[in-house]
């Protein structure tokens, strides 16, 4: 009996690690693509960087998704971490399509908008 419940408590803390894990990569990730943002402004390099960028970033909010569902299956987590990272892999999707699409008006605001959100929820973690 005390085995079964040890071996909960280690799943469960596992879980909330690699959330942890994946929601601070997650957050870097968006502050790098604002750095690369001004190279894409100030250097002929940093359309690249930002390209590059976007991808890991969106792999990151995946990522995020695959972690939040994993603390909250088998770790027997709250079922809210799934809810917040789908939303946000969301968002992302929303980013890259007005990203590809030059609408600079609206992907700005909506990437400092994802910066602070990622953040908020990492330290709420």
């Amino acid at each position: 009996m005390a085995t079964e419940v040890t071996t909960a408590t280690d799943a469960r803390r596992e879980g909330t690690t690699f959330l942890r894990v994946a929601l601070a990569l997650q957050t870097l990730t968006i502050f790098l693509q604002a750095v690369s943002a001004g190279l894409l402004l100030t250097t002929p390099y940093g359309e690249t960087l930002h390209g590059i960028g976007a991808r890991v970033m969106y792999g990151a909010s995946m990522l995020y998704v695959l972690a939040a569902v994993l603390a909250w299956k088998p770790g027997g987590g709250s079922v809210r971490p799934v809810g917040h990272a789908s939303g946000f892999l969301a968002l992302a999707s929303v980013q890259v399509v007005l990203g590809i699409a030059h609408v600079p008006s609206v992907h700005l605001p909506l990437g400092v908008l994802m910066f602070g959100l990622s953040l908020l929820a990492l330290v709420r973690r």
